[in-house]
């Protein structure tokens, strides 16, 4: 019965892509989408239904469907592991995934291609399901290079525009940069152990097997692809160019799956980084280097969904600092209501743009609260959850991020306290500039302001509800997420009593997130700042802008060169070579024209040909001896 419905959960948004492929097009744009979108549906339920039976007998499902490789001493099966973790990530993969699918029904009804859109958001599901449930890293890494392949596809959906043909193509080679020490590391672990799977892994590791230099090349490996599939430095930079892409697909990559696969890399490999601290060191560091850097770019960012792709990269940059200090479940509290309001906020930003006739420059908008009643109050909510106001769900979780910091690292505390405040600041200046003051588009774009459809407005709500009672999972006191994770986890996380010290960080972290709020305030509303034109930004400004010209140097440093090199093969070597292989050819045909001319058609001379070489061949015989 559960191997049944286990294939049931797997297999159904695989199901819904063939029927879109081969179907979609002849079925009609309302089957197509319902079709798929109940695809992803039956998954949610599926996971429920696992979730439910796991929290009632906390036993695992382990499933081994095949046999798949055997090499020597290493054997892989294909197996299915449901967990702790892997239903966790599967109920907001699924869910916020079916709410998503049911937004695209509206959101890409005009569409002439929408059945192969709803193809590719069930193809990312399956691979995303596929990369979460896995017992071991091979079956993993399908599902890893699977939802990379479908970022690509869906990012440049809209294939007739170059610039989106650039951006996917961007995404798929630093997400296969990743993937490359990704599959290193998975080489080393299957040299060390004999074994992906993880269960068994965890068991050598504790049985203490002890190679600590190997351990620690294979978690850095590991940690190279967590970089490239989940945005950190240096292989951030295809995140905010994936924006390309329809806005559902921003919401799906950016706020629940394909960029937290790394987390949960990570964090199903706990065991592994426990034994390399120096590993976990890169980790937080770089994490908090990111969630930096990425806040700052935000600050001056005017492309609505370009300011929530910092914003996840700066999010993204949270987590990854959680997991190298080692509160792996803090990590994935964080990810979770990430996923609600980052969810909301890309859902929303498309409600607006849908509203707007796809205009995206916050510059030109304004004053959209009152024809936008329903998308305003679901952005605010979520706004509030990301800046970690309090009740709401982002307040809970990034709390806890920054308690975490403040006991290890009094430092790393600070960089993650800035991004914070800088957070609040970049969304409420996103906020006050979209839907606050008068607006600012053209007198066609006014005339035509409306709310967003019900299927467009429902997933917002239900998002925002979420974004609001999220931090219920883990609140201090009850903390049913640390409890829940701890079968998981190789060490036990140590959780926060609420003292005078956890109170202390409450209120700094909050007054920092009012602080950047009313920085945001006083400068776009009692001010009424709009943002300078791109040619009249200088200074610091302009470099902060231009994303600290990051791009320029990857494209100065690697891109060029590779160019130049390709080009000289092309113009230079390749004719050379070519010249070469033709001069041979015409060598060859010269001998043979020579050659042509013994072939005389005399019967005669054949004959005497033959009999002078059976004369030498004689003679050789009988007188060379």
């Amino acid at each position: 019965m559960d191997n049944s419905l286990v294939l049931l959960l797997l297999l159904t948004p695989f199901v819904g892509f063939l029927f879109n492929v081969f179907l979609g097009k002849k079925a009609g744009k309302g089957i197509s989408g319902a079709l798929g979108t109940l695809a992803v549906v039956v998954s949610f339920a599926m996971s429920v239904y696992f979730f439910m039976q796991l929290n009632a007998s906390g036993k695992p499902i382990a499933i081994k469907l095949l046999d798949w490789i055997q090499i020597g001493n290493l054997k892989v099966d294909f197996g299915i592991l449901l967990d702790q973790l892997s239903l966790l990530w599967l109920l907001f993969v699924t869910g916020i995934g079916s709410l998503i699918h049911l937004y695209s029904i509206s959101y890409m009804h005009d569409d002439e291609n929408m059945h192969k859109f709803f193809a590719y958001l069930n193809l990312f599901v399956f691979f995303m399901i596929t990369l979460v449930v896995g017992s071991n890293l091979l079956v993993m890494f399908i599902g890893w290079e699977g939802v990379g392949l479908c970022s690509y596809l869906l990012i440049g959906f809209w294939h007739k525009n170059q610039e989106y043909n650039d951006a996917a193509k961007k995404a798929f080679i630093m997400n296969r940069i990743g993937d490359l020490g990704f599959l290193i590391g998975i080489f080393i672990l299957a040299s060390l152990f004999s074994t992906l799977n993880f269960v068994e892994m965890k068991q050598a590791l504790s049985a203490g097997n002890t190679n600590t230099a190997l351990y620690s090349i294979a978690a850095l490996c590991l940690f190279i692809g967590a970089t490239g599939k989940s945005a950190q430095l240096p292989l951030y930079t295809w995140l905010p160019d994936a924006m390309a892409g329809p806005t559902p697909v921003s919401a799906l990559i950016h706020a629940a799956t394909m960029v937290t696969a790394g987390i949960f890399m990570i964090t199903r490999m706990n065991f592994l980084f426990d034994v390399t601290p120096e590993v976990q060191n890169i980790i937080a560091i770089v994490g908090a280097i990111t969630a930096l850097v990425a806040a700052s770019i935000g600050l001056f960012q005017n492309d609505i969904k370009k300011v929530l792709a910092y914003s996840t990269v700066s999010q993204l940059g949270l987590m990854f600092l959680a997991l190298g200090l080692g509160a792996y479940n803090v990590a994935v509290f964080h990810v979770i209501t990430h996923a609600f309001f980052k969810a909301c906020l890309f859902l929303g930003s498309g409600s607006v743009i849908h509203a707007l006739h796809g205009e995206q420059d916050m510059r030109k908008m304004g004053g959209l609260r009152k024809a936008m009643p329903i998308t305003f109050a679901t952005m605010l909510i979520s706004t509030l959850a990301i800046a970690g106001i309090f009740p709401f769900a982002g307040f809970w979780s990034k709390d806890e991020i920054l308690m975490v910091a403040f006991e290890h690292n009094k430092g790393l505390w600070i960089m993650g306290s800035i991004a914070s405040i800088m957070t609040a600041f970049y969304m409420f200046r996103l906020m006050y500039l979209t839907f606050f003051r008068d607006f600012r588009g053209t007198e066609e774009q006014k005339h035509h302001l409306h709310e967003s459809p019900s299927l467009i407005t429902w997933p917002l709500i239900i998002l925002a509800a979420l974004a609001t009672f999220g931090g219920l999972i883990n609140l201090p006191g009850s903390n049913w997420l640390n409890h829940f994770l701890e079968p998981i986890l190789a060490r036990k996380h140590e959780e926060h009593a609420l003292g005078s010290q956890e109170y202390m960080l409450m209120g700094i972290a909050l007054t920092g997130a009012i602080i950047g709020i009313g920085w945001a305030y006083s400068k776009y509303i009692k001010e009424g700042f709009v943002p300078k034109q791109d040619s009249e930004i200088v200074g610091f400004s302009k470099t902060i802008y231009h994303k600290y010209y990051v791009d320029e140097f990857y494209m100065s440093l690697i891109l060029k060169p590779l160019n130049a090199l390709s080009n000289f093969f092309r113009t230079t070597l390749e004719p050379a070579l070519g010249n070469i292989v033709y001069g041979l050819g015409t060598v060859a045909n010269g001998l043979g024209n020579q050659g042509k001319k013994v072939q005389t058609g005399s019967i005669g001379l054949y004959l005497f040909a033959f009999v002078i070489g059976v004369l030498a061949l004689v003679s050789y015989l009988f007188l060379g001896q």
